[in-house]
């Protein structure tokens, strides 16, 4: 009897311990389980951010072309040449006015005789004829004030949020007559994905602004022009194919800036969608 009240007394013994285990072991393991879920969710969303600059235009493409029609193809091609040849123009204006309303000043603004810079000189008179880019920005002074840089860069892609993405996002909403539809898809591409077309420029040099200044907080030694361009390969061939005596950290710079540029123009997209989801209704309904 005693044996058996023993054998009872051990095994009970035995299944507190292991219940007392098991509810240590849950309870260390439930913040790593938390931790692990948070990190799951954060990529799930950055996943979705950035699939949804396609999955905004194969809705658009599809809901205008719901079969194959030439004239609806070169409605597209056609819409999209002009609403081009506007944009270009506006596009680099606004970087200029970014400058002048954040506090900095314009001298020269070189736009392509293409683009009308010709009719936009008698206007501006700070625009130049002719550009070895579609336009750019030559002179402007920020008074080395980072923000007003930042504003100069920007600017022209308030025009993505406000009209290029909610005008794409339409398309998909109004199925009653493609052929409009294919217009405004056409007009819209230059526009909502201007960001993306823009990454070896403004955006990159939107993101080594904010590198450059970031670094040097802790290295006041840098100049901060040195990772600075709107141009990034023309900024690479500088830098490290020629006598400019390029180091490691030129290179870890660099590819900071063009990760935080392509950062900052998925989430100028995102900003876009949220925005077109409050203006945009559905015309089928």
């Amino acid at each position: 009897m005693d044996t058996f009240l023993t054998e009872v007394s051990h095994r009970r013994g035995s299944v507190m311990w292991s219940r007392s285990c098991r509810k240590t072991i849950t309870a260390h393991a439930k913040p790593a389980i938390a931790g692990a879920g948070h990190i799951g969710r954060l990529l799930r969303r950055a996943y979705r951010m950035l699939k949804l600059p396609v999955d905004d235009y194969f809705t658009a493409l599809t809901a205008c072309l719901t079969r194959f029609n030439v004239l609806h193809v070169l409605s597209i091609a056609a819409a999209f040449a002009v609403a081009w040849w506007v944009y270009v123009p506006i596009h680099e204006l606004l970087h200029a006015y970014g400058c002048l309303l954040t506090g900095g000043e314009v001298t020269r603004l070189e736009i392509d005789p293409l683009y009308g810079a010709a009719l936009l000189q008698q206007i501006f008179p700070f625009v130049a004829v002719g550009s070895s880019y579609a336009g750019q920005l030559t002179g402007f002074d920020t008074h080395n004030n980072d923000l007003t840089y930042l504003a100069t860069d920007f600017l022209p892609f308030t025009l993505t949020i406000l009209i290029g993405i909610p005008l794409l996002r339409w398309v998909a909403t109004d199925r009653q007559n493609p052929l409009r539809g294919c217009i405004a898809l056409g007009a819209a591409i230059p526009v909502a994905y201007a960001p993306f077309i823009s990454i070896p420029g403004d955006y990159y040099e939107m993101g080594s602004i904010l590198v450059s200044r970031l670094v040097a907080l802790w290295s006041p030694s840098l100049p901060l022009a040195r990772w600075r361009s709107d141009d990034l390969f023309k900024l690479v061939g500088e830098l490290f194919f020629s006598d400019a005596g390029a180091s490691v950290g030129d290179a870890a710079g660099v590819l900071a800036s063009s990760l935080v540029g392509i950062v900052l123009a998925f989430v100028t997209y995102w900003i876009g969608a949220q925005f077109a989801r409050l203006v945009v209704r559905d015309q089928s309904r």
